[in-house]
C-alpha cells in the first residue's frame, strides 16, 4: 500500500485524465482564468460488495495513510452502499467509497458479477496500485449491455474496474468564482454537458453542500470481443457551507449524490 499521500492521488488523478480527457482541459480552463490553486474536495471510487473487491479492501488503503470513517450512506433504488473517509489533515481530499449490495441483483446478474470476480487474483487488492489498476476480468460486449440493462453502476464496474470514478474542484477555493451556478455557466460556455438529474445544482445551503457535474466522458474499453466506446468518468464541484460551529460541513447528502451517480448514464 502507498505510504505517501500525494503519489496515491497523483497517480489516481493521471489515470481518471487517460480516460476523462475533459477534466484536464476544464482543469486548466479554470487554472487560467481564476489563476489560483485548484483544489481537490474529493474522489469517488466504485465496487461490488463481494470478499475480495468490497468497501472495506478499498477503505483499506486510505486507513493505511491516516484516513478515518465518516458518514455512511444508502441508496435503496440503485442498491448501493457507501461510505466517506476524511484525514485529520483538512487539506487531504476527503473519499467516498460505494459497493453494489449484488446479493440484491437478479440472478443473472448476481452470477455474472461473481464470475467477473472470481478470475481476479485474491492479492490484487493489496497491491500498492489496486485503486487506479483498472480491470481484472475479460468480459464481452454483451455481458455489460446485459449488466446495463440492470445497473448503470454493476455495467461501470464491469468495464472500468478499479479507477477514481471522479475527481471534485472545491468551489470554496476557487478565488474568481463564488457559486455552482457560476461554474456551471462556464462549462455550458465552453460546451460541456451538465448533469442535469435533479436540477443542475443538487443540495442547498440549507443541506449545508451544493453539487454539480459533468457529464461523462465517453471513451473506448477493450471488450473481450469488440471495442466500444462507453461513459468513462466525470468531473465534480462542491461548495461546502459552515455548521453552526464555523466549520465547514464534511459529509455528504444522501438524495444529491444518488443523482450524481447518474453522470456516467449512457442516455
Amino acid at each position: 500500500m502507498h505510504t505517501d499521500r500525494d503519489t496515491l492521488f497523483s497517480r489516481l488523478w493521471d489515470n481518471y485524465c487517460e480516460v476523462t480527457p475533459s477534466a484536464e482541459h476544464i482543469h486548466r480552463l479554470l487554472d487560467d482564468t481564476q489563476g489560483g490553486e485548484i483544489v481537490n474536495d474529493h474522489i469517488a471510487l466504485r465496487t461490488f460488495n463481494l470478499e475480495k473487491v468490497n468497501l472495506d479492501k478499498l477503505a483499506a488503503h486510505f486507513l493505511a495513510l491516516g484516513y478515518q470513517q465518516g458518514g455512511d450512506y444508502h441508496f435503496e433504488a440503485k442498491k448501493l452502499y457507501a461510505r466517506h473517509y476524511e484525514h485529520p489533515d483538512p487539506s487531504a481530499p476527503k473519499v467516498f467509497i460505494s459497493e453494489l449490495l449484488v446479493e440484491q441483483c437478479s440472478e443473472p446478474a448476481q452470477a455474472i458479477i461473481h464470475q467477473l470476480v472470481s478470475q481476479m487474483d485474491p492479492a490484487a487488492g493489496t497491491a500498492d496500485n489496486f485503486l487506479y489498476s483498472g480491470r481484472h476480468w475479460d468480459i464481452d460486449y454483451p455481458t455489460y449491455q446485459a449488466l446495463l440493462e440492470e445497473s448503470e453502476y454493476a455495467a461501470w464496474v464491469a468495464a472500468w474496474g478499479f479507477r477514481a470514478n471522479h475527481f471534485t474542484v472545491s468551489v470554496n477555493a476557487l478565488s474568481r468564482f463564488r457559486t455552482v451556478a457560476e461554474i456551471n455557466q462556464v462549462l455550458k460556455d465552453h460546451g460541456y454537458r451538465v448533469n442535469n438529474s435533479g436540477g443542475e445544482i443538487k443540495g442547498s445551503p440549507e443541506e449545508l453542500l451544493e453539487q454539480s457535474s459533468t457529464m461523462a466522458d465517453r471513451a473506448e474499453v477493450a471488450f473481450s470481443d469488440q471495442k466500444a466506446a462507453i461513459p468513462s468518468c466525470f468531473y465534480e464541484f462542491a461548495l461546502r457551507y459552515p455548521k453552526s460551529d464555523g466549520q465547514l460541513y464534511s459529509g455528504f447528502v444522501a438524495a444529491s449524490a444518488d443523482k450524481i451517480f447518474e453522470s456516467t448514464d449512457s442516455r
